[in-house]
């Protein structure tokens, strides 16, 4: 199946899945009661790719961002990120995952106050093995001209830009992005959408965007739905739509 977004055309039949997930589940004991998660999730993610994952607070998005991620593990089930076991990996091994590999950008911009723009991306650089510069990331989402402002010199889009380009700097293989826009208005919102997608189009990492926000689903290449810990719908765009003509 080919997905066009008027500047490249991905053929699916092609595509190398570099996620595979097979009967993950997830079960937290919260005093006498088991909260399950994940519920038998199966899934293929593929290199390149912008997905978004839909679905209600308890779901199981953000759970299984997280397993995706290195942060958290299966009760049981098998994730692999390319000739990666996750499951059977250390915690040694899952730190030189996330390091290596996995870009996160959360809701929550978690950028320290008393360093710039340009010094919270270095954070990154210095312990990767092939960045980008600061300079050439945060030129990446458009803040040039904010390398030297504090985080309290800059709006709440542009702090989270920062984080974007902080999670792009190392050159990961994939960006996971947990409700990015979900502290911002729609206008703001936009503008960080538009970072997301034209890092994805134009570097060619892979990303997955979890939202409660229906509309975000129209700039995907393909469209997961969550409910109760599973995937209960799996939907392709045929046209991605630019972040900017998304109806909110």
């Amino acid at each position: 199946m080919a997905t066009n977004d008027g500047e490249r055309t991905v053929l699916r039949g092609e595509a190398t899945a570099i996620f595979r997930a097979r009967a993950l589940t997830k079960t937290y004991r919260m005093g006498d009661v088991d909260v399950h998660a994940l519920q038998g999730v199966d899934l293929d993610l593929f290199a390149g790719e912008l997905v978004v994952i839909l679905g209600p607070s308890g779901s199981g998005k953000s759970t299984f961002l997280n397993i995706l991620g290195g942060l958290d593990t299966p009760t049981s089930g098998n994730v692999h990120f390319r000739d990666h076991d996750l499951v059977a990996a250390d915690e040694g091994e899952l730190t030189r995952y996330r390091r290596e590999h996995v870009g996160f950008v959360f809701q929550f911009y978690n950028l320290i106050p008393s360093l710039t723009a340009r010094e919270n991306v270095a954070l990154v650089t210095e312990i990767s093995t092939s960045p980008m510069s600061p300079e050439e990331a945060l030129e990446r989402v458009g803040l040039t001209s904010r390398l030297d402002h504090f985080p309290a010199q800059m709006s709440g889009g542009e702090q989270q830009r920062v984080a974007i380009a902080r999670a792009l700097a190392k050159r990961p293989d994939v960006m996971l992005c947990d409700e990015p826009t979900g502290a911002l208005d729609a206008e703001t919102g936009v503008v960080v959408l538009e970072a997301l997608a034209d890092i994805n189009r134009s570097v060619g990492t892979t990303t997955v965007v979890i939202t409660h926000n229906a509309s975000i689903a129209q700039m995907a290449d393909r469209v997961l739905r969550m409910r109760s810990g599973r995937i209960i719908e799996e939907l392709r765009n045929a046209v991605r739509r630019p972040p900017r003509e998304l109806e909110w």
